[in-house]
């Protein structure tokens, strides 16, 4: 098998036809072979028997499995441990694939010697964003756009969004696994089940040990946003999560610290709040919220020090 497209999913089987019949419509030019995998990940919905009714009727390769361990990442896992395909693609079940989204994938690995493929991500939404949420927001809603250019990325700065990512199956059995203390679990409404950074630390990981990444601008999806994507509480909470993130990956020691938490962090967390209040006097909540999204950025940031302080001590 050349391809696996694997799909994970919770209790979320509204979204799983739209998905399908994307997938049920591509443009297949040269020949290769796929299969899609929906790995459902402790539903308790109709998502197996809609799978199960859908792969009985339709041309292309559909299998169902089942993964218990509530998370993103073990439900990825499970996908990449059972998948046949020598490239595996991640999509989510809220995004909707172009007509020629698989063929550019496919033909950027026969050009291009990379070991992961990432495309664009526009968002969908059903209503009209709220008017704090600006277009430099839109990354946190999963939007991905480098541009028309098809081009390298470097892996830490640019690298694939999960909504839209490929990878050749070689890259796990050199750096491993999605973490599995990472990525959303369950619903992802609680602040405990979104801790995201799972794709970030992947990608780091593969770059650390020399991976070559590539972004194809042809291989375009569609991102449906969720009403509760719309909250300011999801985007401070990834902020949250982003500096605790942040904190794991810092193997440095500090000795100028309190708490574990490194001295320099302080001031900067202080000039970021006192901006905030200007910005909220000078110019309105709705404009300052991005700089409050820096401010949370500090406070996990700080917290995640703190943590790490006290698990070593």
């Amino acid at each position: 098998m050349d391809i696996s497209i694997i799909i994970c999913t919770y209790n979320r089987v509204d979204n799983l036809k739209d998905c399908f019949e994307c997938l049920a419509t591509q443009d297949i030019i040269s020949p290769f072979t796929w299969e899609v995998l929906l790995v459902d990940n402790n539903s308790n919905d109709l998502t197996r028997q809609f799978t199960q009714d859908y792969a009985a009727q339709n041309h292309f390769i559909l299998r169902y499995t089942f993964e218990s361990k509530q998370g993103l990442s073990h439900a990825r896992n499970h996908g990449v441990n059972i998948s046949n395909g020598e490239i595996l693609i991640f999509i989510d079940d809220d995004i909707r694939v172009s007509k020629n989204w698989l063929q550019s994938i496919v033909n950027t690995f026969n050009t291009q010697q990379c070991d992961a493929v990432g495309g664009r991500i526009h968002i969908d939404s059903p209503a009209k964003l709220p008017k704090w949420i600006t277009s430099d927001m839109y990354g946190f809603l999963g939007h991905q756009d480098f541009g028309n250019e098809a081009r390298a990325m470097d892996g830490y700065k640019e690298f694939p969004f999960g909504g839209n990512m490929a990878v050749r199956r070689a890259v796990f059995e050199k750096v491993g696994l999605f973490d599995v203390e990472m990525g959303r679990k369950g619903t992802g409404l609680k602040k405990e089940e979104l801790f995201k950074g799972e794709e970030t630390d992947f990608f780091h990981r593969l770059a650390d040990v020399g991976g070559r990444f590539y972004y194809q601008p042809e291989a375009l999806v569609l991102h449906k946003i969720l009403t509760y994507q719309l909250k300011p509480g999801f985007f401070l909470t990834l902020h949250n999560n982003a500096g605790q993130l942040e904190s794991r990956r810092d193997a440095s020691t500090y000795r100028r610290a309190i708490l574990g938490i490194p001295l320099f962090i302080f001031p900067q967390f202080v000039r970021a709040t006192v901006k905030y209040i200007e910005l909220c006097f000078t110019k309105g909540p709705d404009f300052a919220f991005r700089q409050l999204m820096t401010v949370t950025y500090f406070l996990g940031l700080m917290g995640g020090y703190y943590k790490k302080n006290a698990n070593n001590l």
